[in-house]
């Protein structure tokens, strides 16, 4: 009895106790004695056994002995286990693999004697690669001898009998030929009739399915196609078959993720669907791309909603199947792989678009994008506005910042959006129901009014004014614009600051490398040769600078090349850019969906942002990179504890096009994402989990698929950089031209605001400074490959409202001269010197404080003190000697120099000349600082700070201190 239960327990297992050995082709054997052992033992003292010998057991509960099993594919393993038992009881025992019961309490009964060998066999599912297979004594006794495993693993069947399926409103009939199976699916005539297979896929990627059908009627009987409840093909067409017994194949492409999927064709006519067969899945072999498609042009006239387009057919070795036609990265047509001219409907008058086209066969491999045209469609005849927008009202409050909220208006053709008004001047134009004046002064009143336009400019009356006062207590995480940085750049994406404090800047299409110092001084320090553009969103994109680049000078760079999307590293010196060493290569490039983030994370590896490079199905494929989030060491290898054995550079997958990741005070990664039409995210990324994509965009109900935190219409975000400061995320949008900001709440956050609303264009990279403030970069002109012969895009810098992250001295003023009190030149020996008194103000989120002071004239790093506590906002003058610093533990403190020296405050000492030098404080995200001992240098411990600082403020001071 005990035995029927545990199978009833246990779905899809086959098992059975025999006396001999199944018959099976050429399974693999696994000796006991080779295997890993817990409380048992390797004997010899019984006849008939395999190998050397075979496994005793303890007599007690939870021994086991454990297999390593490795299998060349995913599949079923069938599971031959030879024992002997020569009790007169059973000796059960739980069969797990890779950690997961598949048979509990498994009966291995007596086998008259122990030189009388039985075998039990069971099925279970196995991953491909190594897995583990654990028997575990489940009973006082103990379990049974052990002699080996016969293990052979089969391929799940490409062949899903549509019978056996999950059938909503039809029947399983056999009343026409030439069926497979034991029958076929006659769907009810209703609209919503379906059926659902659950398929099974060895690894995640792009499969072929191939639908079995008959139809014999006169008309289409088109049916949806989801995969884990989303669409992937609309209205797929079953048309007829000439009668019932005259059967034909319909083959659709499908993203699937590896293990089950819930596959459903669903009828979308009152006819109900055809009579199913099967469906078959398979992963196409073709990878060869269609030819790029040529001379993309418009044919007659541009009109208010619509143009003619026409291109020159692509060839492929197997045949393209469809075109899809694009609006910058974005999907806005498609249509079969026959037509090369077609009117695109649905457009907006009086809107600019850059249009482009690619090719794509039936195994979903996509062409390069066709060359661009740009249009301008014209205004209509339209001249009736749009209504009165109403209900606006105040969300946040602050004293520099006030958030405004409305209802939508309507309008007979539609919204395009909303100009909003600050006591009369408009300040903000909008695509949403959304906008935040910033920069207003505490304790005043303003007056706030919102109108609503349509494409042909037709404008809506303004609502009624709304008064608001500011407060007086600002809100921490609000952006306030500072100053331009530099306002004569080429669409520059990618910033990555150095220790000095300026920034080294990627240009986009020029490939060129710039060096720019926090007064706006730009310098070309270099050129990207190898890089080339897509004329879309391919060229030179991220940058990082090694977090031991006092050591190692390395900087890392993300472009496109003449064949793939790479990663390589170089060398900075001397003020100029050295040879470039790729260490990721093979990512695949397109017109769109490059990615194109690099930074390197608090635990020292370098991540990796990918965009599916126009085929959403290598989302979901282990095998490619794009689409995916990666993680590798400086060298490239995939870094340790990366989830995927098989994938090991891949940290996440189902990703579309990620531009932005940025770390939170608890060390988790935050991404955002392009969307491809509908919604955009912002996602809390775990390692190992799967963002959807293609399978969905924004949220959906597939509990395989992680759901994004916050998602955005497409027009209102379109992210690219993401930065965090104190748990406060700044997201730059490039189509929505604004910077989201919002607060971390858990694993959540609060409502997202958006600031400086079309004031700058195309916003694109948002990135912390080492002064404890932002920068913020436009690229506009970048949608149609960019404009590098113009210098016309911006970096500004923002600071952050309330009472500013600052550090201070009653000793002395920032920039001034530090007092020969707090020098070498107070004793006339260096080392041993009196630490001036500093104080600062608190920065939310810290958990505890740093403070490094460094000789900005030779690099000289002289002293650091780490671990203060969060509560602390000074110390005294004269902190004393010891590596545990004198009455404010638990600060510790490492200084240059040996002995003593190395163990206290050593002040300005650069032999005769004035130099600069920089205290330095950061706020951490950790209350003690990880990788540190008193044998740390304090470059050593300036690295440390660095993985873990949310903001930083500086103190300077000039000295001419001498010993």
């Amino acid at each position: 009895m005990r035995i029927h239960l545990a199978a009833a327990l246990v779905a899809g297992l086959c098992l059975s106790v025999l006396s001999a050995l199944p018959a099976q082709a050429a399974p693999t054997r696994y000796e006991a004695e080779n295997a890993t052992i817990n409380q048992g033992a390797v004997e010899a003292n019984h006849t008939g056994y395999s190998g050397t010998g075979f496994v005793n057991g303890d007599n007690v509960a939870g021994s086991y002995t454990e297999f390593t099993v490795n299998a060349a594919s995913a599949g079923t393993a069938t599971i031959a286990i030879r024992y002997a038992n020569g009790t007169t009881s059973n000796r059960p025992s739980d069969v797990s693999v890779n950690g997961s019961v598949v048979s509990a309490a498994r009966a291995f009964n007596p086998t008259t004697n122990w030189d009388t060998w039985a075998t039990s066999t069971l099925t279970a599912p196995v991953n491909a690669g190594a897995n583990k297979v654990r028997l575990t004594a489940s009973s006082a006794g103990g379990n049974p001898n052990l002699d080996f495993l016969d293990v052979e693993v089969a391929a799940p069947s490409s062949d899903y009998q549509a019978e056996n399926a999950v059938i909503s409103q039809g029947t399983v009939a056999t009343n026409h030929t030439g069926y497979t199976g034991t029958g076929f699916v006659d769907y009810t005539n209703i609209a919503g009739s379906y059926v659902e297979f659950t398929v099974n896929a060895t690894t995640a990627g792009n499969y072929a399915l191939v639908i079995r059908y008959a139809n014999g009627t006169t008309v289409d009987r088109p049916m949806d196609v989801s995969v884990n409840g989303t669409v992937t093909s609309a209205g797929v067409s079953f048309p007829a078959t000439a009668n019932w017994d005259t059967w034909a194949d319909k083959t659709v492409q499908a993203a699937l993720i590896a293990g089950a999927n819930k596959v459903r064709l669903t009828a979308t006519t009152a006819n109900g669907g055809p009579n199913l067969d099967k469906l078959s899945a398979s992963a196409p072999s073709d990878t060869e791309a269609p030819t790029t498609p040529a001379n993309l042009r418009v044919v007659g006239e541009v009109k208010p909603y619509s143009v003619d387009l026409a291109w020159d057919a692509s060839t492929d070795n197997v045949g393209v199947v469809q075109y899809k036609i694009h609006n910058g990265g974005n999907v806005i047509m498609t249509v079969g792989g026959n037509i090369t001219a077609i009117t695109v409907p649905g457009l907006t008058p009086n809107t600019g678009y850059v249009l482009s086209v690619l090719a794509y066969d039936q195994a979903g491999n996509a062409s390069q994008g066709s060359n661009n045209v740009s249009i301008t469609t014209p205004p209509s005849d339209d001249t009736q506005a749009p209504s009165v927008p109403a209900n606006l009202r105040a969300g946040n409050v602050g004293s520099s910042s006030v958030t405004l909220l409305w209802d939508a208006s309507t309008d007979n053709i539609g919204v395009t959006g909303y100009n909003v008004y600050k006591d009369g001047v408009k300040f903000a134009t909008v695509p949403d129901l959304t906008a935040t004046a910033d920069g207003l002064t505490a304790n005043t009143s303003y007056s706030f009014e919102v109108e609503a336009f349509d494409a042909n400019g037709n404008v809506s009356a303004r609502s009624t004014a709304l008064p608001v006062r500011t407060s007086s207590t600002a809100i921490g995480g609000d952006p306030v614009y500072d100053k331009d940085i530099n306002t004569a750049y080429d669409l520059p994406w990618g910033i990555a600051f150095l220790p000095d404090g300026s920034a080294l800047v990627a240009e986009r299409d020029r490939f060129e490398i710039t060096r720019l110092t926090a007064s706006g001084t730009r310098t070309v320090v270099g050129k990207v040769t190898e890089a080339v553009t897509t004329v879309g969103e391919g060229g030179l994109l991220g940058l990082a600078v090694s977090p031991n680049f006092a050591t190692d000078h390395y900087v890392y760079a993300y472009y496109t090349s003449s064949s793939d999307n790479r990663v390589a590293r170089f060398k900075f010196e001397n003020n100029a850019i050295g040879a470039r060493e790729p260490i990721v290569t093979g990512i695949s490039k397109n017109k769109f969906h490059n990615g194109g983030r690099i930074k390197f994370g608090p635990d020292g590896m370098l991540y990796i942002t990918v965009g599916d490079g126009q085929t959403g199905s290598r989302a979901q494929d282990l095998n490619s990179l794009n689409g995916k989030i990666l993680r590798v060491t400086p060298t490239g290898a995939g870094a340790p504890g990366n989830p995927f054995p098989s994938a090991p550079r891949v940290y996440s997958l189902g990703h579309r096009n990620p531009q932005g990741i940025a770390w939170d005070s608890q060390g988790r990664l935050w991404e955002s994402e392009f969307g491809d039409a509908t919604w955009d995210e912002l996602n809390l990324i775990q390692p190992g989990k799967n963002y959807g994509w293609p399978n969905c965009e924004g949220r959906c109900s597939n509990t395989a698929y992680v759901n994004p935190v916050q998602q955005w219409d497409v027009a209102s975000a379109s992210p690219s950089g993401l930065e965090i400061v104190n748990d406060w995320i700044y997201m730059a949008a490039v189509r929505g031209q604004r910077l989201w900001v919002m607060k971390i709440t858990g694993s959540t956050t609060d409502t997202p605001r958006a600031f400086f609303n079309g004031r700058w264009g195309r916003l694109r990279t948002v990135v912390k400074t080492p002064d404890g403030g932002l920068w913020l970069t436009s690229t506009n002109n970048d949608k149609d490959g960019g404009t590098p012969t113009v210098l016309n895009n911006v970096i500004v810098r923002l600071k952050f409202a309330g009472a500013p992250f600052g550090l201070t001295s009653t000793a002395f003023a920032n920039n001034g001269t530090i007092p020969t009190k707090y020098t070498c030149a107070q004793d006339g020996v260096s080392g041993n010197d009196i630490s001036p008194p500093l104080a600062w103000t608190a920065s939310a989120g810290a958990q505890s404080y740093a403070m490094t002071l460094i000789d900005t004239a030779n690099s000289g790093k002289h002293w650091a003190i780490w671990d203060i506590p969060a509560s602390k906002l000074s110390l005294p003058e004269g902190l004393g000697l010891g590596y545990d610093v004198p009455n404010q533990s638990p600060a510790k403190q490492k200084a240059m120099g040996t002995g003593n020296k190395a163990l206290q405050y050593f002040g300005p000492c650069p032999g005769g000349s004035t130099h600069k030098y920089e205290f330095t404080l950061y706020a951490l995200d950790t209350a003690t600082l990880p990788g540190v001992t008193s044998a740390s240098t304090v470059a050593q411990v300036e690295t440390a700070i660095l993985a873990h600082d949310l903001a930083s403020t500086k103190l300077a001071g000039n000295s001419n201190a001498g010993t």
